[in-house]
């Protein structure tokens, strides 16, 4: 089945151009005409990802892009926001909400398509490692089975909060692990937090040593479990 791509744009020729566009290149897509449309539209068609513009009626692309990661099921899904906005300001705001990439208009629609591949890529791959994680936890839970749910899910928080305190990590740590979980790039993480990919990488190395994991992968599977 073809990935599902949701696109939020009111100019009704850049939402056909887009729609046209994607479709020939083997995704299914629905299409929203403002952000409010597009919210309602993410809950009922559950897309593989978003392409939203920023200035829309009703919500615009910021409002949108804070309202789904207001939703846990959604805080991962990949979202591009398009845009005829060129200040930093404008591109730092839409990093801060919750956006994956930025492409200010115009663009070419191959270098959007670039983008979404590789969000979508790197999506299964977080998706793939949750799943691996999940059913590892599972597995190692077997012996606490016998008590109680409430209880269970008490000693698990209780387990996952001594590793953590354990770690002793940073701030800055911790928001790079946050980060790393949502399949960025060490350029793409020194992009949203202002600092050098030499720097990430630094970060990155330290969360290596102290999770006592041999690879990004290993990371990210321990991130999601304990984080």
């Amino acid at each position: 089945m073809p990935l599902l791509i949701l696109i939020a744009e009111d100019e009704p020729a850049i939402r056909l151009s887009i729609s046209d566009y994607l479709e020939l290149s083997g995704y299914s897509v629905v299409a929203a005409q403002n952000g409010e449309e597009a919210l309602l539209m993410v809950e009922k068609y559950h897309p593989h990802l978003l392409i939203s513009d920023i200035v829309m009626p009703k919500k615009d692309g910021y409002e949108l892009v804070k309202e789904i990661r207001k939703l846990p099921q959604y805080r991962l899904l990949p979202i591009v926001l398009l845009t005829e906005r060129k200040k930093t300001d404008d591109r730092i705001r839409g990093y801060q909400v919750g956006c994956d990439a930025y492409l200010p208009k115009p663009f070419e629609m191959e270098e959007l398509e670039a983008i979404i591949r590789n969000l979508l890529e790197r999506s299964q791959i977080v998706n793939s490692e949750l799943i691996f994680s999940q059913g590892n936890h599972g597995t190692s839970q077997n012996i606490s089975y016998s008590l109680p749910e409430s209880d269970r899910d008490a000693a698990v928080k209780s387990n996952q909060q001594e590793l953590r305190e354990k770690l002793e990590l940073t701030q800055r740590e911790q928001e790079v692990l946050k980060l790393l979980i949502k399949g960025c790039s060490n350029i793409e993480i020194g992009q949203k937090l202002h600092l050098s990919h030499r720097t990430i990488e630094k970060y990155v190395s330290s969360l290596l040593r102290k999770s006592d994991k041999n690879n990004r992968i290993e990371l990210i599977r321990f991130a999601l479990e304990y984080y």
